[in-house]
């Protein structure tokens, strides 16, 4: 009898705790992407590449995400994002165990939603969504991801804001710490975006600016700011000798950029535009602001509620220290096997022509491929990329 009553007792409360966290949730979450790919000149004497290769249309992950209901229409949001490597098990994002996303914030039906921690930034939230990343991922990225368009950082230290919607209207800022004790400005990061949907039209804009950190040197040696360093240059590949890899020392980069996109029955079109400068001061490398000015156009057709078809093409021109042009054309195939599981097939090829830096030598040096933001130098000024595989979503 006396085991009957504490079982009794502990179900009890258990059942009040229950009812105490009924207003509260933790959901864990992830995508596995996983493909065979090809990528042709990927070697110094033209040779070609076949690799097991995660992560196309998204980065692997797994993560927690909770809310808490605060009552009044407040609540607490949190969410833990992991990336990795689906072909080792190693760290993404440079080896941090949240590398993609780490925040805690408040969220309320009236004022908006604000955050704290190593966050996505508002153009990343607002305008990429209407590209032909969005739907078939770093293939049809800008190529060497000169203006972020495939998240190629995230933002350290930052606090955000993101506004209720009204009337489709909707805005989002942010700001993000340097940390530097005496120098406030060092390293830290700002940006804004808006974004208006009404019925089968979207439009959105916005600007972003992030500084390098003073060094105490002649010359920085990389890129240190609440941007992730390196990430934005690709320097985690190391056959990369990068479409903007010869920047790393800038002083600041700052992206303007704005989309809009048409949804009519089974047809999605989009354009966009980007304008980024890397500015250089005393401490750089480089002495003359590098401008890369990026357009891109998205057609994609939902064949089947299973099966979409795309296709994307990116326009880059660098002007200022490097004069180069990139043109990218990139084509998509996704089919549903259900609402967690696709199969897909992602292709693009790209001609590349006029001169870029060298990171090595800092010589100009005749211009070579690189398709999206995979960091794959090619060894001419033209490459292609196939690549076949599925992807789980849980």
């Amino acid at each position: 009898m006396k085991r009957i009553a504490l079982s009794t007792l502990s179900l009890a409360l258990l059942g009040v705790a229950g009812i105490a966290h009924a207003q509260s949730s933790v959901t864990l979450y992830g995508v596995l992407d996983e493909s065979v790919q090809y990528v042709n000149n990927a070697t110094p004497n033209g040779g070609s590449l076949v690799q097991m290769f995660g992560g196309n249309l998204q980065g692997n992950r797994f993560g927690l995400k909770g809310t808490e209901d605060l009552g009044g229409g407040l609540k607490a949001i949190f969410q833990l994002e992991n990336g990795f490597d689906i072909n080792n098990g190693k760290l993404g994002q440079g080896g941090l165990m949240f590398g993609r996303q780490a925040y805690v914030g408040l969220t309320g039906d009236s004022w908006g939603t604000f955050t704290a921690g190593r966050q996505y930034d508002p153009l990343v939230d607002m305008i990429q969504p209407l590209t032909g990343d969005n739907y078939f991922g770093s293939t049809f990225a800008t190529p060497g991801d000169v203006d972020n368009n495939d998240n190629s950082f995230r933002v350290n230290n930052s606090l955000k804001y993101v506004s209720p919607v009204f009337s489709g209207f909707q805005v989002e800022g942010m700001y993000a710490l340097g940390g530097v004790a005496g120098a406030t400005g060092s390293g830290q990061t700002w940006a804004g975006a808006a974004t208006y949907a009404t019925g089968p039209f979207s439009v959105a804009g916005g600007y972003l600016r992030t500084d390098n950190a003073s060094t105490n040197l002649p010359v920085r040696t990389g890129w240190n700011s609440t941007t992730v360093p390196g990430a934005t240059f690709d320097t985690a590949f190391p056959n990369n000798a990068g479409i903007n890899q010869a920047y790393t020392t800038a002083k600041s980069i700052s992206i303007a950029s704005a989309a809009a996109q048409y949804v009519t029955g089974p047809l999605t079109a989009n354009l966009s535009y980007s304008n980024a400068r890397y500015k250089p001061d005393a401490q750089s490398a480089f002495t003359s602001t590098q401008i890369f000015n990026v357009g891109r156009v998205y057609v994609g057709y939902q064949i089947t509620p299973a099966a979409l078809l795309g296709i994307g093409y990116a326009y880059t021109r660098g002007t200022g220290d490097a004069v180069a042009t990139y043109n990218q054309v990139s084509l998509g195939g996704d089919y549903s096997l259900s609402k967690r599981t696709d199969v897909y097939t992602v292709a693009a090829w790209q001609h590349a022509s006029g001169q870029q830096r060298d990171p090595a030598t800092g010589a100009l040096v005749s211009s070579t491929a690189s398709i999206g933001s995979y960091g794959n130098q090619s060894s001419t000024n033209n490459q292609v990329m196939v690549s076949l595989g599925i992807r789980h979503k849980f």
